[in-house]
């Protein structure tokens, strides 16, 4: 169910029970499902349910389903769904036949709703949403019956079906489930189990005025799909009596049970999908899958591997207790996985000029480059050197102090996989700004390396001005600048936007090669990052490549400065 470089089976307390429960023949088999509402594009915690679910279900030999719990026509589509599922998908895993939606129980759904109503556990409510909240109590206070609870059968039934014939208005009443109004568990004093919503549902189109609410929809439709182990988040804790008293009121023939897992918080981000869906709509980002975002398909198009964020949810495991992982855990993950697979190129961020005076002006030569310092099996490649190149601006200093090891005027360094070079002249334009380096070469030292022993401390990266490809590199930071940017109280979470988290350089110049990269392709470009061509807005004529992640983690540095 599942592809390339998967760790080995973790171990946590959910895999723990449902051993158990096989070796106890409590189930000859696993169910598992993955249940997202079609309101968002999913994002990293999301993640870490696709793989619990379908991992557990992998390693089992087992079936996890994909349901789309689209009981909210006014804020669901279809596209929504499209990208669902292309997101598990890529993150490797297969759902095979088992699609479903909640919309194809509707009509049972309705008969269950039906079947409370006749065994006198449910009713048909005119309270408004104000009135219901003033009833329904406090954490100290029970709440009261509302007035319409004692109603007959036969009137909720007459009631209900006027519902869904559309004969009454949207907010005049609600199915509500009758249990126990000085319940301590606030979600247990007769909870709302079916509304009225006059809204086109982009499958069932207005076959429907009535929808479920999620606790009575999702587990009817866990008992319908037969899944053994409902597997959700920590918030939905309190709902998990609910969840049992409509299948126990029901004497469903199967009765699934819910377990539920901490979710996945992370500093520096938002994982709400209703903020989120804010940054969109107000603009903060460039849509769903900004690079910025922890989306998956935002992550996707920055660069991220599908089997670094498989590791990443192995690694933080799964606990019984919220806590917050922090962000570079993630960015660890990316970059222990490309550390190991992606090719060493050279790429030139901000060019500085440097002519070589000594070197012949119609010469040029190939010099042998390593794809991988560490993994010789994955080659070399040439690239072209010739009279003029560019360095980096920041591996030049005019006045540079002794522990300065790269250009300066009167110093020698190494280009990477060429020679040694040395500085012999500033060139500056009328401002007084740096526009190039005068250089000598000493021929004698092709590949690096100083045939009289003489040590050489600092190594430089550079690109070929006559063969280097010009390209866009979009260099991406973390999208807050607050730890816990909605947590502030007294402040919107937007007002904690990093105006840094993207910095566009236009005049970038890679080694020649890079005319050859896919949307697939990923690279180390020395000394800068990780690297990948975008995958929306890059061409041909106008490669843009996006920085994946740092060689290392600097934002640490940084906040430590602050």
């Amino acid at each position: 169910m599942t592809t390339d470089n998967t760790p080995e089976k973790p171990v946590d307390f959910i895999r723990q029970i449902i051993a158990d429960d096989l070796k106890s023949g409590k189930h000859r088999t696993i169910v598992t499902r993955f249940p997202p509402e079609p309101n968002g594009f999913l994002h990293i915690g999301h993640a870490k349910s696709i793989c619990l679910n379908f991992g557990i279900a992998r390693e089992n030999n087992a079936t996890c389903h994909l349901r789309f719990d689209d009981t909210n026509p006014g804020k669901e589509s279809t596209e929504y769904v499209e990208a669902i599922k292309a997101d598990v998908h890529w993150l490797g895993f297969d759902w095979g036949e088992h699609l479903y939606y909640a919309s194809d129980y509707f009509e049972q759904l309705y008969d269950f709703a039906i079947q409370l109503i006749g065994r006198g556990k449910a009713y048909v409510c005119h309270l408004n949403a104000d009135e219901m909240r003033e009833y329904r109590g406090t954490l100290t206070e029970p709440g009261k019956n509302s007035p319409y609870r004692d109603r007959t059968v036969e009137e909720n039934l007459v009631l209900f079906e006027q519902m869904k014939n559309g004969e009454l208005d949207e907010g005049t009443c609600a199915l509500r489930a009758k249990i126990d109004m000085a319940s301590p568990n606030i979600l247990m004093r007769d909870p709302v189990i079916y509304r009225i919503m006059k809204t086109s549902h982009h499958r069932t189109g207005d076959t429907w005025c009535i929808y479920p609410m999620y606790d009575f929809c999702h587990c009817l439709s866990d008992m319908l799909e037969k899944i053994t182990h409902s597997l959700c988040t920590l918030e939905f804790e309190n709902n998990r009596p609910l969840y049992d008293w409509v299948l126990d009121t029901l004497e469903t023939p199967c009765h699934p049970r819910q377990y539920e897992f901490a979710r996945l918080n992370i500093n520096y981000t938002v994982m709400s999908k209703r903020k989120l869906l804010q940054l969109v709509e107000k603009n903060h980002v460039l849509g769903w899958d900004d690079p910025r975002m922890l989306t998956i398909s935002g992550l996707r198009r920055r660069g991220y591997t599908p089997a670094s964020i498989r590791n990443f949810c192995a690694v933080i495991g799964m606990g019984k207790r919220d806590s917050w992982i922090d962000m570079g855990v993630l960015e660890n993950a990316i970059r222990d996985d490309l550390n190991e697979h992606a090719p060493r190129v050279l790429g030139v961020l901000r060019p500085l000029k440097v002519v070589i005076t000594n070197y012949p002006e119609d010469q040029e030569e190939e010099l042998v480059a390593q794809n991988h310092p560490q993994k010789p099996e994955m080659g070399t490649r040439m690239v072209p050197f010739c009279r003029e190149i560019y360095v980096e601006e920041t591996d030049f200093m005019e006045d540079a102090p002794r522990k300065f090891f790269r250009l300066s005027v009167g110093r020698e360094v190494r280009l990477r996989y060429a020679y040694l070079v040395t500085c012999q002249e500033v060139i500056k334009d009328e401002n007084g700004k740096v526009v190039e380096l005068r250089c000598t070469y000493d021929p004698e030292t092709r590949g690096g390396s100083a045939p009289d022993g003489r040590k050489v401390k600092g190594t430089i990266h550079w690109v070929s001005a006559r063969h280097g490809i010009p390209a866009e590199i979009r260099l991406y930071d973390r999208l807050f600048t607050a730890e816990h940017p909605d947590m502030d109280k007294e402040k919107d979470f937007t007002e904690f936007l990093n105006p840094d988290s993207l910095n566009t350089l236009h005049t970038s110049i890679l080694e020649p090669t890079l005319a050859k990269a896919t949307m697939e392709d990923r690279f180390q470009f020395e000394r800068q990052g990780y690297f990948c061509l975008d995958s929306l807005d890059s061409t041909t004529e106008h490669p843009v490549f996006n920085r994946i992640v740092t060689l290392r983690d600097s934002w640490k540095k940084m906040t430590r400065k602050k």
